[in-house]
């Protein structure tokens, strides 16, 4: 080929490369799209960068109590008493200090069992507050009176985990749990003019968690899964299987190693109607499991059910999808979930290193028993919840719904509080919070079927609410959390879920004037 022919195939490709090029149409050309992508980028980090720095608290416990009695501690190795063995506990603290990887593979541990995922603390996110910005609450203290009401209601949740949530009104033992916990000065459930009742035992402080039956619709309502319906029938253990009462096999357990008992289930599946149901539950979900069944519920709801803000709502023409439609609503229910989890460890590790109640137990029983002294409030020692336990089971150690008892992290705060708080703040933001739920119901005494629900008509906004304390305090009702780990974890979770929908407010080409939601706190925001 000479050099004539060669130019005129040059310029033929030219030709057909201009021409591709030309192809794109949109208002701003490629050059100038990759410059703004690169600006909305910016100014989201750029707003995070500029926030005031958090004043991250804690309890003292660790500093108080040399012997880290007031502290987690699971997993490590430790005395007879159940108390740490210090120099372990040192190689984990300066493992969390340095960061360095090769320092957590030093950490002496008591058994087989590793402690989970401590390296979670550090990670970046590229999208919401950065997981060290966010602070919560100080926890309880370890000898206050609102450490000791918190136990008190654990070991109730406990001994009240096969009374179904419909007879509660009738049942004599949730009658002296409500008794019971009303004598405590500092008790932060809620009340009905001061006093803990039946209908708000075990129940989050939102007001919406009062209205209606305990457990919220989207875990009893049928989920719409593709071309697949689930009834929300599952997997439950039988009555009375409760583990760790037994001080050798809490030892054990402490230590790391694994249970020498397992769960018994029951033949049959069951709607969710009972504390030990619940806490099986969240013993098996999936991170995010209960907002993605939400959300296809609310989905299902149609058009009525979106919140008012969603820009196609009055087109004439378009209707949402990869915006504003299920794919966006269902990405940013798991989206927030990880995230509200990277907030949640480094509270978790760096920050308070929270004992469990699991571990608290071991304190009462050592103290009660003469084999330790420990500065435990006398509230909780002179309890009706600590005398029920030991006639029950002879030992003063918290019975736990799980074999293998509370996780190897730390308690505040609860990760399924954070991925619940997230979740819910998620939906509320995308559906219309005042919608009616049709057809409520609710869970016969065995489980076996569900009723027709006729009281005070039940909403989008307070059902997702109550779900988001169902779950957090369904970790509860295993033992395995405090109620104030579910309680600030919900706000902490919350935080999190608006500060994704704030990095993604100037994303969108629509007509929108913001994402509006009702916070847990009861005020409205639009983002």
């Amino acid at each position: 080929m000479n050099r004539h022919s060669r130019k005129k195939v040059s310029k033929s490709r030219d030709a057909k490369n201009n021409f591709k090029k030309k192809c794109e149409i949109g208002p701003i050309n490629p050059l100038k799209r990759r410059q703004q992508a690169f600006l909305t980028r910016q100014r989201a980090a750029l707003f995070q960068k500029n926030l005031p720095l958090s004043n991250h608290q804690c309890n003292n416990d660790e500093d108080l109590f040399l012997c880290k009695i007031g502290n987690y501690s699971k997993g490590l190795p430790h005395n007879a008493l159940g108390e740490v063995n210090l120099d372990a506990y040192k190689a984990m603290m300066k493992a969390l200090k340095t960061g360095n990887p090769d320092d957590f593979e030093l950490i002496p541990l008591g058994g087989f069992v590793k402690l989970v995922d401590p390296q979670a603390a550090y990670v970046f996110d590229l999208v919401g507050p950065d997981s060290h910005q966010l602070s919560i609450a100080i926890p309880p203290a370890f000898s206050s009176a609102w450490e000791a009401s918190e136990m008190a209601e654990v070991y109730w949740q406990a001994l009240t985990r096969d009374v179904p949530f419909k007879e509660y009104n009738t049942n004599q033992l949730i009658f002296a749990a409500a008794s019971d916990l009303s004598n405590f000065s500092d008790f932060r459930g809620p009340k009905v003019n001061g006093v803990v009742t039946a209908d708000t035992l075990f129940r989050g402080k939102n007001p919406d968690n009062l209205v209606g039956p305990y457990l919220s619709q989207f875990l009893w309502k049928d989920i719409p899964f593709g071309a697949k319906t689930i009834v929300q029938q599952y997997r439950t253990t039988v009555a009375n299987d409760d583990h760790l009462t037994l001080y050798k096999e809490w030892l054990n357990i402490q230590n790391g190693f694994t249970p020498s008992s397992s769960n018994v289930f029951d033949s049959t599946h069951r709607f969710i109607r009972n504390g030990r149901d619940l806490g099986e539950w969240v013993h098996k979900d999936f991170t995010y499991q209960c907002f993605l069944a939400a959300c296809l519920i609310l989905l299902s709801f149609g058009r009525e059910a979106l919140d008012r803000t969603n820009p196609y709502l009055t087109s004439l023409t378009q209707e949402g999808f990869i915006t504003f439609g299920p794919p966006h609503i269902l990405d940013f229910v798991a989206r927030a979930a990880r995230t509200a989890l990277e907030a949640a460890w480094f509270q978790k590790f760096l920050i308070h290193r929270r004992l469990r109640p699991e571990e608290f137990g071991g304190r009462v029983h050592n103290h009660l028993t003469g084999a330790a002294s420990y500065p435990i409030n006398s509230e909780l020692l002179n309890s009706q919840a600590v005398s029920q336990v030991f006639s029950t089971f002879g030992t003063f150690l918290l019975p736990m719904a799980y074999p293998e008892g509370c996780p190897t992290h730390p308690a505040y705060p609860a990760g399924h509080a954070c991925v619940a708080g997230a979740g819910i703040t998620m939906l509320k933001a995308f559906f219309n919070e005042s919608f009616i739920i049709p057809n409520p119901v609710e869970a016969s005494a065995d489980g076996l079927s569900l009723l027709p629900y006729s009281g005070q008509p039940l909403t989008i906004g307070g059902e997702l609410n109550k779900l988001a304390s169902n779950i957090a305090l369904g970790r509860d009702n295993a033992g395995v959390h405090w109620r104030s780990d579910g309680s600030e974890g919900l706000k902490l979770g919350e935080a999190i879920a608006i500060g994704i929908l704030k990095d993604y407010r100037k994303t969108y080409n629509e007509d929108f004037f913001g994402f509006c939601l009702t916070k847990l706190d009861g005020t409205t925001i639009i983002i």
